[in-house]
Protein backbone atom coordinates (compact mmCIF):
# COMPACT_ATOMS: atom_id res chain seq x y z
CA UNK A 1 0.00 0.00 0.00
CA UNK A 2 1.47 3.43 -1.15
CA UNK A 3 1.72 6.10 1.77
CA UNK A 4 0.92 9.38 1.29
CA UNK A 5 3.75 11.71 0.35
CA UNK A 6 4.50 13.90 3.82
CA UNK A 7 5.68 17.31 2.07
CA UNK A 8 2.11 19.47 1.89
CA UNK A 9 3.62 22.61 -0.27
CA UNK A 10 1.04 25.23 -1.36
CA UNK A 11 2.05 27.02 -4.64
CA UNK A 12 3.37 30.23 -2.67
CA UNK A 13 6.04 28.39 -0.50
CA UNK A 14 7.71 27.33 -3.70
CA UNK A 15 8.81 30.94 -4.89
CA UNK A 16 11.78 31.45 -6.48
CA UNK A 17 14.63 32.25 -4.91
CA UNK A 18 16.25 35.32 -6.57
CA UNK A 19 18.89 34.06 -9.35
CA UNK A 20 20.96 37.07 -8.38
CA UNK A 21 21.29 36.57 -5.11
CA UNK A 22 22.14 33.11 -5.12
CA UNK A 23 24.80 33.54 -7.60
CA UNK A 24 26.62 36.21 -5.62
CA UNK A 25 26.24 34.05 -2.53
CA UNK A 26 27.84 31.44 -4.95
CA UNK A 27 30.38 33.78 -6.07
CA UNK A 28 31.24 34.68 -2.38
CA UNK A 29 32.02 31.86 -1.15
CA UNK A 30 33.91 30.04 -4.41
CA UNK A 31 36.86 32.89 -4.93
CA UNK A 32 37.72 33.47 -1.11
CA UNK A 33 40.32 30.61 -0.22
CA UNK A 34 41.52 30.80 -4.16
CA UNK A 35 42.70 34.20 -4.65
CA UNK A 36 45.69 36.48 -2.64
CA UNK A 37 46.68 33.60 -0.37
CA UNK A 38 49.77 30.82 -0.73
CA UNK A 39 49.91 27.34 -1.07
CA UNK A 40 49.14 26.56 2.73
CA UNK A 41 50.71 23.33 5.01
CA UNK A 42 50.51 20.04 4.20
CA UNK A 43 48.20 18.26 1.88
CA UNK A 44 47.81 21.99 0.07
CA UNK A 45 51.66 22.62 -0.49
CA UNK A 46 52.22 18.68 -1.28
CA UNK A 47 49.93 18.86 -4.29
CA UNK A 48 50.92 21.90 -5.63
CA UNK A 49 54.69 20.25 -5.70
CA UNK A 50 53.79 17.44 -7.74
CA UNK A 51 52.00 19.89 -9.99
CA UNK A 52 54.89 22.11 -10.27
CA UNK A 53 57.20 19.19 -10.83
CA UNK A 54 54.87 17.93 -13.94
CA UNK A 55 54.94 20.74 -15.42
CA UNK A 56 58.74 21.52 -14.72
CA UNK A 57 59.26 18.18 -16.65
CA UNK A 58 60.96 17.12 -13.64
CA UNK A 59 58.30 13.93 -12.92
CA UNK A 60 56.60 11.07 -15.29
CA UNK A 61 53.11 12.12 -15.81
CA UNK A 62 52.02 8.95 -14.86
CA UNK A 63 54.04 8.30 -11.91
CA UNK A 64 54.47 11.78 -10.53
CA UNK A 65 57.06 12.23 -7.76
CA UNK A 66 58.37 14.92 -5.48
CA UNK A 67 62.58 13.97 -4.77
CA UNK A 68 61.78 10.60 -4.98
CA UNK A 69 58.25 10.02 -2.87
CA UNK A 70 54.97 8.94 -4.40
CA UNK A 71 51.78 10.98 -3.75
CA UNK A 72 50.12 10.21 -0.36
CA UNK A 73 46.97 9.45 -2.57
CA UNK A 74 47.37 7.45 -5.56
CA UNK A 75 45.87 10.35 -7.93
CA UNK A 76 46.99 11.53 -11.48
CA UNK A 77 43.94 14.32 -12.61
CA UNK A 78 43.96 16.45 -9.82
CA UNK A 79 48.19 16.84 -10.45
CA UNK A 80 47.51 16.98 -14.11
CA UNK A 81 45.04 19.76 -13.72
CA UNK A 82 47.32 21.78 -12.20
CA UNK A 83 50.20 21.05 -14.30
CA UNK A 84 48.14 22.10 -17.45
CA UNK A 85 47.23 24.99 -16.01
CA UNK A 86 50.93 26.33 -14.63
CA UNK A 87 52.13 25.53 -18.08
CA UNK A 88 49.53 27.10 -19.92
CA UNK A 89 49.06 30.43 -17.86
CA UNK A 90 51.24 33.83 -19.04
CA UNK A 91 54.45 34.68 -17.74
CA UNK A 92 53.38 37.32 -15.17
CA UNK A 93 51.03 34.96 -13.54
CA UNK A 94 52.19 33.31 -10.46
CA UNK A 95 52.64 29.32 -10.46
CA UNK A 96 50.82 28.95 -7.47
CA UNK A 97 47.76 31.01 -8.47
CA UNK A 98 47.36 29.36 -11.98
CA UNK A 99 47.56 26.51 -10.40
CA UNK A 100 44.26 26.57 -8.22
CA UNK A 101 42.40 28.00 -11.23
CA UNK A 102 40.86 24.72 -12.27
CA UNK A 103 40.25 24.07 -8.73
CA UNK A 104 38.09 26.78 -8.29
CA UNK A 105 36.43 25.91 -11.73
CA UNK A 106 36.39 22.16 -9.74
CA UNK A 107 34.14 23.67 -6.86
CA UNK A 108 31.88 26.23 -9.17
CA UNK A 109 31.01 22.83 -11.02
CA UNK A 110 30.60 20.85 -7.49
CA UNK A 111 27.62 23.97 -6.94
CA UNK A 112 26.47 23.39 -9.83
CA UNK A 113 25.64 19.72 -9.87
CA UNK A 114 24.33 19.76 -6.40
CA UNK A 115 21.98 22.26 -7.40
CA UNK A 116 20.88 20.03 -10.38
CA UNK A 117 20.81 16.25 -8.82
CA UNK A 118 18.47 18.16 -6.13
CA UNK A 119 16.32 19.41 -8.77
CA UNK A 120 16.47 16.12 -10.68
CA UNK A 121 15.53 14.26 -7.51
CA UNK A 122 12.97 16.50 -6.75
CA UNK A 123 10.98 15.73 -9.91
CA UNK A 124 10.83 12.17 -9.25
CA UNK A 125 7.38 11.23 -8.81
CA UNK A 126 7.77 9.55 -5.72
CA UNK A 127 8.91 13.17 -4.18
CA UNK A 128 5.73 15.15 -5.02
CA UNK A 129 3.77 17.20 -2.58
CA UNK A 130 0.52 15.99 -1.66
CA UNK A 131 -2.33 17.54 -4.39
CA UNK A 132 -4.66 19.18 -2.58
CA UNK A 133 -8.82 18.65 -3.14
CA UNK A 134 -8.95 21.61 -4.83
CA UNK A 135 -5.96 22.53 -5.92
CA UNK A 136 -3.03 24.71 -5.03
CA UNK A 137 -0.54 22.60 -4.85
CA UNK A 138 3.12 23.66 -5.88
CA UNK A 139 3.67 22.63 -9.01
CA UNK A 140 6.54 19.93 -9.83
CA UNK A 141 8.55 22.42 -11.94
CA UNK A 142 8.54 25.23 -9.33
CA UNK A 143 8.85 22.54 -6.32
CA UNK A 144 11.86 21.03 -7.80
CA UNK A 145 13.60 24.27 -8.15
CA UNK A 146 13.10 25.25 -4.75
CA UNK A 147 14.31 22.19 -3.40
CA UNK A 148 17.35 22.52 -5.84
CA UNK A 149 18.08 25.81 -4.14
CA UNK A 150 17.66 24.72 -0.69
CA UNK A 151 20.04 21.60 -1.48
CA UNK A 152 22.18 24.53 -2.47
CA UNK A 153 21.94 26.07 0.69
CA UNK A 154 22.44 22.69 2.74
CA UNK A 155 25.60 22.30 0.78
CA UNK A 156 26.91 25.74 0.98
CA UNK A 157 26.18 25.92 5.21
CA UNK A 158 28.32 22.21 5.56
CA UNK A 159 30.70 23.74 8.40
CA UNK A 160 33.43 21.20 6.71
CA UNK A 161 33.32 22.22 3.17
CA UNK A 162 35.09 25.46 3.89
CA UNK A 163 38.70 25.04 3.81
CA UNK A 164 38.92 21.52 1.96
CA UNK A 165 36.68 22.50 -0.69
CA UNK A 166 39.79 25.54 -1.63
CA UNK A 167 42.77 23.49 -1.89
CA UNK A 168 44.57 22.40 -4.46
CA UNK A 169 44.31 18.54 -3.24
CA UNK A 170 42.61 15.23 -4.80
CA UNK A 171 39.71 15.96 -2.22
CA UNK A 172 38.30 18.55 -4.29
CA UNK A 173 38.31 17.24 -7.27
CA UNK A 174 37.30 13.71 -5.62
CA UNK A 175 34.08 16.10 -4.34
CA UNK A 176 33.40 17.68 -7.84
CA UNK A 177 33.19 14.09 -9.17
CA UNK A 178 31.22 12.72 -6.86
CA UNK A 179 28.59 15.32 -7.03
CA UNK A 180 28.86 15.09 -10.74
CA UNK A 181 28.08 11.49 -10.77
CA UNK A 182 25.27 12.24 -8.63
CA UNK A 183 23.94 14.36 -10.80
CA UNK A 184 24.30 12.27 -13.57
CA UNK A 185 22.10 9.52 -11.76
CA UNK A 186 19.59 11.66 -10.01
CA UNK A 187 18.92 13.06 -13.59
CA UNK A 188 19.12 9.52 -15.68
CA UNK A 189 15.62 9.33 -15.66
CA UNK A 190 14.40 12.44 -16.94
CA UNK A 191 17.50 13.41 -19.10
CA UNK A 192 19.95 10.95 -21.32
CA UNK A 193 22.61 12.54 -22.93
CA UNK A 194 24.30 15.16 -20.01
CA UNK A 195 23.67 12.67 -17.52
CA UNK A 196 25.73 9.72 -19.53
CA UNK A 197 28.16 12.33 -20.28
CA UNK A 198 28.27 13.08 -17.05
CA UNK A 199 28.50 9.79 -15.11
CA UNK A 200 31.64 9.20 -18.26
CA UNK A 201 33.07 12.57 -16.66
CA UNK A 202 32.19 11.64 -12.79
CA UNK A 203 33.58 7.90 -12.37
CA UNK A 204 36.48 8.27 -14.74
CA UNK A 205 37.34 11.77 -12.98
CA UNK A 206 36.73 9.49 -9.49
CA UNK A 207 39.36 6.56 -10.47
CA UNK A 208 41.64 9.56 -11.51
CA UNK A 209 41.50 11.11 -8.52
CA UNK A 210 42.51 8.56 -6.08
CA UNK A 211 39.15 6.87 -5.83
CA UNK A 212 38.47 4.06 -8.14
CA UNK A 213 37.14 1.58 -5.48
CA UNK A 214 34.58 4.63 -4.48
CA UNK A 215 34.05 4.50 -8.29
CA UNK A 216 32.93 1.01 -8.21
CA UNK A 217 30.76 0.88 -5.10
CA UNK A 218 28.93 4.42 -6.41
CA UNK A 219 28.65 2.87 -9.94
CA UNK A 220 27.51 -0.71 -8.86
CA UNK A 221 25.16 0.40 -6.51
CA UNK A 222 23.43 2.57 -8.61
CA UNK A 223 22.69 -0.24 -11.05
CA UNK A 224 21.29 -2.30 -8.36
CA UNK A 225 19.30 0.75 -7.21
CA UNK A 226 17.85 0.98 -10.79
CA UNK A 227 17.76 -2.58 -11.54
CA UNK A 228 15.41 -2.63 -8.72
CA UNK A 229 12.78 0.01 -9.74
CA UNK A 230 9.67 -1.18 -9.57
CA UNK A 231 7.55 1.47 -11.76
CA UNK A 232 4.68 0.38 -13.12
CA UNK A 233 5.08 2.36 -16.12
CA UNK A 234 4.49 0.40 -19.82
CA UNK A 235 8.54 0.74 -20.75
CA UNK A 236 9.81 0.63 -16.79
CA UNK A 237 11.27 -2.83 -17.93
CA UNK A 238 12.87 -1.83 -20.40
CA UNK A 239 14.21 1.27 -19.46
CA UNK A 240 15.69 -0.08 -15.92
CA UNK A 241 17.41 -2.47 -17.61
CA UNK A 242 18.97 -0.18 -20.18
CA UNK A 243 20.15 2.32 -16.92
CA UNK A 244 21.11 -0.70 -14.78
CA UNK A 245 23.29 -2.25 -17.55
CA UNK A 246 24.71 1.02 -18.77
CA UNK A 247 25.47 1.70 -15.04
CA UNK A 248 27.12 -1.45 -14.98
CA UNK A 249 29.27 -1.28 -18.23
CA UNK A 250 30.75 1.55 -17.46
CA UNK A 251 31.48 1.15 -13.79
CA UNK A 252 33.58 -2.04 -15.54
CA UNK A 253 35.25 0.29 -17.71
CA UNK A 254 36.71 2.92 -15.06
CA UNK A 255 37.50 -0.22 -13.03
CA UNK A 256 39.42 -1.66 -15.93
CA UNK A 257 40.73 1.65 -16.75
CA UNK A 258 42.10 2.00 -12.86
CA UNK A 259 44.00 -1.18 -13.14
CA UNK A 260 45.51 -0.12 -16.53
CA UNK A 261 47.17 3.19 -14.73
CA UNK A 262 47.79 0.86 -12.00
CA UNK A 263 45.34 3.26 -9.22
CA UNK A 264 44.37 0.46 -7.08
CA UNK A 265 45.34 0.81 -3.62
CA UNK A 266 44.17 -0.48 -0.69
CA UNK A 267 44.72 1.88 2.60
CA UNK A 268 41.80 0.61 4.98
CA UNK A 269 42.54 1.43 8.56
CA UNK A 270 39.69 0.20 10.50
CA UNK A 271 39.12 2.64 13.75
CA UNK A 272 40.75 1.75 17.49
CA UNK A 273 38.75 -0.09 19.85
CA UNK A 274 39.25 2.70 21.79
CA UNK A 275 36.27 5.77 23.45
CA UNK A 276 38.97 8.36 22.30
CA UNK A 277 38.94 7.40 18.86
CA UNK A 278 35.54 6.86 18.23
CA UNK A 279 34.70 10.16 19.96
CA UNK A 280 36.67 12.26 17.47
CA UNK A 281 34.83 10.34 14.67
CA UNK A 282 32.01 11.18 16.67
CA UNK A 283 32.71 14.83 16.60
CA UNK A 284 33.92 15.13 13.27
CA UNK A 285 30.58 14.15 12.05
CA UNK A 286 28.81 15.96 14.04
CA UNK A 287 30.25 19.21 13.32
CA UNK A 288 31.42 18.63 9.48
CA UNK A 289 28.20 18.05 8.66
CA UNK A 290 26.35 20.38 10.16
CA UNK A 291 23.44 21.51 9.29
CA UNK A 292 22.60 18.88 6.98
CA UNK A 293 22.98 15.70 9.35
CA UNK A 294 20.21 16.93 11.59
CA UNK A 295 17.89 17.79 8.96
CA UNK A 296 19.16 14.23 6.57
CA UNK A 297 17.73 12.34 9.50
CA UNK A 298 14.92 13.86 9.84
CA UNK A 299 14.14 13.60 5.80
CA UNK A 300 14.63 9.41 6.37
CA UNK A 301 12.42 9.76 9.42
CA UNK A 302 9.65 11.36 7.59
CA UNK A 303 9.81 9.72 4.02
CA UNK A 304 10.67 6.42 5.57
CA UNK A 305 7.24 4.62 4.26
CA UNK A 306 9.04 5.70 1.03
CA UNK A 307 12.25 4.25 1.47
CA UNK A 308 10.92 0.70 -0.46
CA UNK A 309 8.07 1.89 -2.79
CA UNK A 310 7.58 1.79 -6.49
CA UNK A 311 8.82 4.11 -8.75
CA UNK A 312 12.51 4.42 -8.63
CA UNK A 313 13.24 3.68 -5.07
CA UNK A 314 16.66 5.55 -5.02
CA UNK A 315 15.60 8.30 -7.07
CA UNK A 316 14.92 10.53 -4.32
CA UNK A 317 15.88 8.66 -1.26
CA UNK A 318 17.95 5.60 -1.77
CA UNK A 319 20.28 7.05 -4.23
CA UNK A 320 21.12 9.62 -2.22
CA UNK A 321 21.24 7.31 1.34
CA UNK A 322 23.73 5.05 -0.80
CA UNK A 323 26.19 8.08 -2.01
CA UNK A 324 26.37 9.28 1.45
CA UNK A 325 26.49 5.88 3.04
CA UNK A 326 30.07 4.80 0.87
CA UNK A 327 31.37 8.08 1.60
CA UNK A 328 30.57 7.17 5.86
CA UNK A 329 32.02 3.85 4.82
CA UNK A 330 35.29 5.24 3.59
CA UNK A 331 35.20 8.02 6.55
CA UNK A 332 35.23 5.15 9.44
CA UNK A 333 38.18 2.85 7.33
CA UNK A 334 40.82 5.27 6.04
CA UNK A 335 43.11 7.51 7.22
CA UNK A 336 42.10 11.00 6.44
CA UNK A 337 38.33 10.88 7.88
CA UNK A 338 37.77 14.87 6.97
CA UNK A 339 38.83 13.85 3.37
CA UNK A 340 36.60 11.12 2.92
CA UNK A 341 33.60 12.59 5.01
CA UNK A 342 33.45 15.44 2.26
CA UNK A 343 32.28 13.61 -0.17
CA UNK A 344 29.33 12.76 1.72
CA UNK A 345 27.85 16.18 1.68
CA UNK A 346 26.08 16.82 -2.11
CA UNK A 347 24.08 13.92 -1.10
CA UNK A 348 23.41 14.58 2.23
CA UNK A 349 22.56 18.22 1.09
CA UNK A 350 20.14 16.73 -1.07
CA UNK A 351 18.35 14.17 1.79
CA UNK A 352 18.47 17.83 4.12
CA UNK A 353 16.36 19.47 1.48
CA UNK A 354 12.98 17.16 1.37
CA UNK A 355 13.01 17.73 5.24
CA UNK A 356 12.36 21.73 4.42
CA UNK A 357 8.57 20.49 3.29
CA UNK A 358 8.13 18.73 6.70
CA UNK A 359 9.57 21.19 9.11
CA UNK A 360 7.66 22.58 12.21
CA UNK A 361 7.25 25.70 12.20
CA UNK A 362 9.16 25.91 15.81
CA UNK A 363 11.74 23.96 14.47
CA UNK A 364 12.42 26.54 11.76
CA UNK A 365 13.11 29.27 14.49
CA UNK A 366 15.12 26.90 16.11
CA UNK A 367 17.74 27.09 13.14
CA UNK A 368 17.17 30.81 12.40
CA UNK A 369 17.91 31.97 16.23
CA UNK A 370 20.72 29.24 16.35
CA UNK A 371 22.35 29.88 13.26
CA UNK A 372 21.89 34.11 13.74
CA UNK A 373 23.96 34.11 17.35
CA UNK A 374 26.33 31.42 16.34
CA UNK A 375 27.74 33.50 12.71
CA UNK A 376 26.43 36.87 14.40
CA UNK A 377 29.05 35.96 16.83
CA UNK A 378 31.90 34.76 15.01
CA UNK A 379 31.78 37.65 12.57
CA UNK A 380 31.37 39.75 15.81
CA UNK A 381 34.53 37.98 16.97
CA UNK A 382 36.48 38.19 13.86
CA UNK A 383 36.03 42.00 13.07
CA UNK A 384 37.27 42.19 16.66
CA UNK A 385 40.68 40.56 16.31
CA UNK A 386 41.01 43.03 13.11
CA UNK A 387 40.76 45.63 14.63
CA UNK A 388 42.77 44.65 17.66
CA UNK A 389 45.51 43.95 14.86
CA UNK A 390 45.20 47.12 13.46
CA UNK A 391 44.73 49.36 16.18
CA UNK A 392 46.68 47.00 19.42
CA UNK A 393 42.75 47.63 21.30
CA UNK A 394 41.38 45.96 22.72
CA UNK A 395 44.65 44.62 24.29
CA UNK A 396 43.82 40.93 24.92
CA UNK A 397 42.88 39.97 21.38
CA UNK A 398 46.09 41.49 20.57
CA UNK A 399 47.89 39.99 22.80
CA UNK A 400 46.65 37.09 21.81
CA UNK A 401 47.69 37.73 18.12
CA UNK A 402 50.87 38.26 19.04
CA UNK A 403 51.38 35.24 21.00
CA UNK A 404 49.88 32.90 18.17
CA UNK A 405 51.77 34.67 15.25
CA UNK A 406 55.15 36.32 16.68
CA UNK A 407 56.78 38.01 14.28
CA UNK A 408 53.91 38.61 12.38
CA UNK A 409 53.42 42.96 11.32
CA UNK A 410 50.32 43.82 10.36
CA UNK A 411 48.66 46.11 7.24
CA UNK A 412 45.91 48.08 5.91
CA UNK A 413 44.26 47.29 2.89
CA UNK A 414 41.28 49.10 1.80
CA UNK A 415 39.96 46.30 -1.01
CA UNK A 416 39.76 43.66 1.73
CA UNK A 417 37.81 46.21 4.15
CA UNK A 418 35.58 46.89 1.56
CA UNK A 419 34.56 43.39 0.63
CA UNK A 420 34.27 42.77 4.28
CA UNK A 421 32.03 45.81 5.49
CA UNK A 422 29.67 45.20 2.37
CA UNK A 423 29.26 41.38 3.41
CA UNK A 424 28.57 42.25 7.09
CA UNK A 425 26.43 44.70 5.29
CA UNK A 426 24.74 41.86 3.46
CA UNK A 427 24.77 39.44 6.33
CA UNK A 428 22.55 42.84 8.37
CA UNK A 429 19.67 42.96 5.35
CA UNK A 430 19.52 39.63 5.28
CA UNK A 431 18.49 38.68 9.27
CA UNK A 432 16.16 41.54 8.89
CA UNK A 433 14.58 40.05 5.59
CA UNK A 434 14.45 36.41 7.23
CA UNK A 435 12.85 38.26 10.90
CA UNK A 436 10.70 40.26 8.72
CA UNK A 437 7.55 39.51 7.24
CA UNK A 438 6.77 37.89 3.85
CA UNK A 439 5.96 34.88 1.86
CA UNK A 440 6.63 31.79 2.81
CA UNK A 441 9.27 29.92 1.20
CA UNK A 442 10.50 26.49 1.96
CA UNK A 443 14.27 27.01 1.37
CA UNK A 444 13.69 30.15 3.86
CA UNK A 445 14.92 27.91 6.71
CA UNK A 446 18.43 27.57 5.00
CA UNK A 447 19.04 30.85 4.20
CA UNK A 448 20.98 32.27 7.24
CA UNK A 449 22.99 29.17 7.68
CA UNK A 450 24.48 29.09 4.32
CA UNK A 451 24.61 32.98 4.12
CA UNK A 452 26.57 33.11 7.72
CA UNK A 453 29.31 30.30 6.62
CA UNK A 454 29.74 32.24 3.31
CA UNK A 455 30.01 35.35 5.44
CA UNK A 456 32.33 34.13 7.97
CA UNK A 457 34.17 32.31 5.39
CA UNK A 458 34.70 35.41 3.46
CA UNK A 459 35.69 37.63 6.67
CA UNK A 460 38.66 35.02 7.38
CA UNK A 461 39.74 35.24 3.82
CA UNK A 462 39.85 38.67 3.59
CA UNK A 463 40.09 40.61 7.11
CA UNK A 464 42.27 37.70 8.57
CA UNK A 465 44.18 36.76 5.61
CA UNK A 466 47.39 38.05 6.08
CA UNK A 467 47.96 36.48 9.63
CA UNK A 468 46.34 32.79 8.32
CA UNK A 469 48.65 32.95 5.21
CA UNK A 470 51.66 33.66 8.20
CA UNK A 471 50.53 30.74 10.08
CA UNK A 472 49.73 28.46 7.65
CA UNK A 473 52.30 28.48 5.19
CA UNK A 474 56.26 27.49 5.16
CA UNK A 475 57.25 30.72 3.71
CA UNK A 476 58.47 31.61 7.47
CA UNK A 477 60.42 28.28 7.66
CA UNK A 478 62.12 28.29 4.78
CA UNK A 479 63.11 32.00 4.93
CA UNK A 480 64.89 31.22 8.46
CA UNK A 481 66.27 27.94 6.66
CA UNK A 482 67.74 30.34 3.69
CA UNK A 483 69.52 32.56 6.26
CA UNK A 484 72.10 29.63 6.94
CA UNK A 485 72.52 28.56 3.29
CA UNK A 486 74.98 29.48 1.64
CA UNK A 487 75.33 28.73 -2.01
CA UNK A 488 73.41 26.01 -1.27
CA UNK A 489 73.40 24.24 -5.11
CA UNK A 490 71.36 21.10 -4.51
CA UNK A 491 70.55 19.82 -0.56
CA UNK A 492 69.70 16.47 0.49
CA UNK A 493 66.68 15.81 2.61
CA UNK A 494 66.04 13.30 5.25
CA UNK A 495 62.63 13.02 6.81
CA UNK A 496 61.21 16.05 5.51
CA UNK A 497 57.12 15.60 5.00
CA UNK A 498 55.86 16.26 1.18
CA UNK A 499 54.45 19.54 2.12
CA UNK A 500 58.16 20.36 3.46
CA UNK A 501 59.80 19.46 0.20
CA UNK A 502 57.57 21.26 -1.99
CA UNK A 503 58.20 24.50 0.22
CA UNK A 504 62.17 24.50 -0.02
CA UNK A 505 61.65 24.16 -3.97
CA UNK A 506 59.18 26.61 -4.48
CA UNK A 507 59.57 29.55 -1.77
CA UNK A 508 63.62 29.04 -1.35
CA UNK A 509 64.16 27.57 -5.38
CA UNK A 510 66.02 24.58 -3.79
CA UNK A 511 66.85 21.96 -5.50
CA UNK A 512 65.51 18.79 -2.93
CA UNK A 513 66.68 15.42 -3.33
CA UNK A 514 66.47 12.40 -1.87
CA UNK A 515 69.46 11.31 0.80
CA UNK A 516 71.15 8.41 0.53
CA UNK A 517 74.98 7.23 1.66
CA UNK A 518 76.26 8.33 -1.61
CA UNK A 519 74.74 11.64 -1.20
CA UNK A 520 76.58 14.31 -2.80
CA UNK A 521 75.10 17.95 -1.87
CA UNK A 522 76.84 20.09 0.27
CA UNK A 523 74.07 20.53 2.37
CA UNK A 524 71.45 18.64 4.28
CA UNK A 525 68.36 19.67 5.34
CA UNK A 526 66.72 17.03 8.45
CA UNK A 527 63.23 17.19 10.10
CA UNK A 528 63.93 17.33 13.83
CA UNK A 529 61.58 14.37 14.10
CA UNK A 530 63.55 12.37 12.13
CA UNK A 531 67.24 12.89 13.86
CA UNK A 532 67.08 9.30 15.64
CA UNK A 533 67.23 7.17 12.00
CA UNK A 534 69.57 9.76 10.49
CA UNK A 535 72.77 7.70 11.62
CA UNK A 536 70.56 4.92 9.47
CA UNK A 537 71.26 6.52 6.16
CA UNK A 538 74.05 8.76 6.03
CA UNK A 539 77.85 8.70 7.75
CA UNK A 540 77.60 11.67 10.71
CA UNK A 541 81.60 11.82 10.64
CA UNK A 542 81.27 13.71 6.75
CA UNK A 543 78.53 16.31 8.07
CA UNK A 544 78.72 19.32 10.68
CA UNK A 545 75.88 20.66 12.30
CA UNK A 546 75.10 23.71 10.93
CA UNK A 547 72.04 25.42 12.46
CA UNK A 548 68.39 24.92 13.27
CA UNK A 549 65.16 26.48 12.22
CA UNK A 550 61.72 26.28 12.44
CA UNK A 551 58.08 27.85 11.80
CA UNK A 552 57.40 31.00 13.66
CA UNK A 553 53.71 29.97 14.61
CA UNK A 554 54.47 26.20 15.27
CA UNK A 555 57.68 24.69 17.49
CA UNK A 556 56.61 21.36 16.41
CA UNK A 557 57.53 22.20 12.69
CA UNK A 558 61.35 22.50 13.07
CA UNK A 559 64.37 21.68 10.79
CA UNK A 560 68.00 20.85 11.26
CA UNK A 561 70.24 22.09 8.79
CA UNK A 562 74.40 19.99 7.80
CA UNK A 563 77.26 20.66 6.26
CA UNK A 564 79.13 18.57 4.84
CA UNK A 565 83.02 18.39 5.70
CA UNK A 566 84.22 15.45 3.90
CA UNK A 567 84.20 15.21 -0.05
CA UNK A 568 81.20 14.20 -1.55
CA UNK A 569 81.91 10.04 -2.98
CA UNK A 570 82.29 10.00 -6.32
Amino acid sequence: MNQPTPAIVAQGAVRRLPRAALLLLCIAYVLPGFLGREPWKSEDMAAFGYMAQLAGGGADWLAPRLAGLPPKVDALLPYWLGAWAMQWAPAWMAADFAARIPFGLLLALTLVATWYASYYLARSPEAQPVAFAFGGEALPPDYARAMADGGLLAFIACLGLAQLSHETTPALAQLCFTALTFFAFAALPNRTLVPVISAVLGLTGLALSGAPTIAALLGSGSAVIYWLDRSPAPTAPRNKALRAGGIALLSLAVALLASWLDLWRWRIELPQPSWAEWRSLGRLLLWFTWPAWPLALWTLWRWRHHLLQGGVPGHHLTLPLWFAAVALGTTLTTASADRSLLLALPALAALAAFALPTLKRSVAALIDWFTLIFFSGWAFTIWVVWIALQTGWPSQPAANMARLAPGFEPSFSLLPFVIAAAATLAWAWLVRWRVGRHRAAIWKSLVLPAGGAALCWLLFMTLLLPPLDFARSYASLVRHSMTLLQQPGCVAAHGLSRGEIAAFQFHGRLDIRPVSPEANCPWLIVNRDALTTLPETVDLANWRWHGSAQHATDRDEAVLIYKRVAPAPR
